[in-house]
């Protein structure tokens, strides 16, 4: 662990998200100052309230979207509504989100000269026409559908980033993030998982769009943590894209199955139609991070559930 000369000033942006927060657990893990900052949109105070006593965490209520003076050694930038239901609640926050926010902290990096590492996404690839998606491949993404709000916003983000890189030196990083789960998932974000368990741990049917073929690949929180911190280690000439997710695919009945098989749940399956833009098939190209990173995930699925569901248990019901 590095003395008290020797801490880096790391700000997280969206620090109080689910991501954020078990970053900001890491990074406090490894010795660092850490500045969680976060407007509380979708993130939320239970997920740090174990971290307000330390006397390396700093708490700050602030939105992106408006310009701050702050003074780090390293920039993640995480701050974004993520899920269907939060990001579509409303589109252009989102997007201001996304192009100010990223801007913002753009600017905080290029003055302090320090690293930056922006989350961006998989949606990146919309419903892709490749399979399994690699870093090169520019996507399908409808600019106008309800999903636009955050496919084009984080692709606008990552537009403006190599930019800045381009005309400022910006030291850049950039993570393409593929469907992450664990504990703090906020329990009514409407992504797979989080709602199929809420769904088969009080026994209500489980709502699955489309025939349950269309596939998804899962990587624990802790895994994807891991590559961000050593994403952020690399050299300055390395700035990505690069994908981070589980190159294990799984269709979306299989992960109910085995959810129902945990949970011990009476919970049937209702089907709905596919929703708009929603893709068939989502799996990460991940040899560019095995081979820079030396980054692979290491948590199974049934694994990474069985930490997960008591967690829905304890906190969520």
């Amino acid at each position: 662990m590095r003395n008290d000369v020797e801490k880096k000033r790391v700000l997280v942006t969206g620090g109080a998200g689910f991501l954020g927060s078990h970053l900001c657990d890491r990074l406090l893990k490894d010795g660092n100052y850490v500045i969680c900052l976060d407007n509380f949109y979708t993130g939320h105070s239970i997920n740090i309230e174990h971290m307000i006593n330390n006397k390396n965490f700093k708490l700050l209520k602030h939105d992106i979207i408006h310009p701050i003076k702050i003074n780090v050694d390293e920039i993640y930038n995480l701050a974004c509504p993520a899920s269907p239901v939060h990001y579509q609640h409303d589109p252009i926050f989102t997007l201001k989100t996304s192009i100010f926010g990223t801007v913002n902290m753009a600017e905080i990096a290029i003055k302090l000269n320090a690293k930056i590492l922006h989350a961006s996404t998989s949606e990146i690839y919309g419903d892709p026409e490749i399979h399994p998606q690699i870093e090169e491949y520019w996507g399908n993404v409808n600019p106008i559908g309800f999903r636009a709000c955050y496919d084009e916003g984080k692709r606008c983000a990552e537009t403006l980033l190599f930019d800045y890189k381009r005309q400022n030196n910006l030291r850049l990083k950039v993570a393409r993030i593929f469907n992450t789960y664990g504990p703090r998932l906020h329990p009514k974000d409407g992504r797979v998982i989080s709602t199929f368990i809420i769904q088969a741990l009080n026994n209500e049917d489980i709502t699955v769009y489309g025939d349950g073929m269309q596939t998804r690949s899962f990587c624990y929180v802790d895994d994807l943590i891991e590559g961000f911190i050593r994403l952020m280690s690399t050299d300055d000439d390395f700035t990505g894209p690069i994908n981070l997710g589980n190159p294990e695919e799984f269709s979306i009945k299989e992960l109910t199955d085995t959810i129902l098989e945990l949970t011990k749940s009476k919970s049937n399956i209702d089907y709905f139609p596919l929703p708009a833009d929603d893709p068939l098939r989502r799996k990460p190209d991940i040899e560019l991070a095995k081979s820079v990173l030396n980054w692979v995930p290491r948590i199974a699925l049934r694994q990474g559930l069985e930490t997960t569901i008591p967690y829905f248990q304890k906190n969520c019901l």
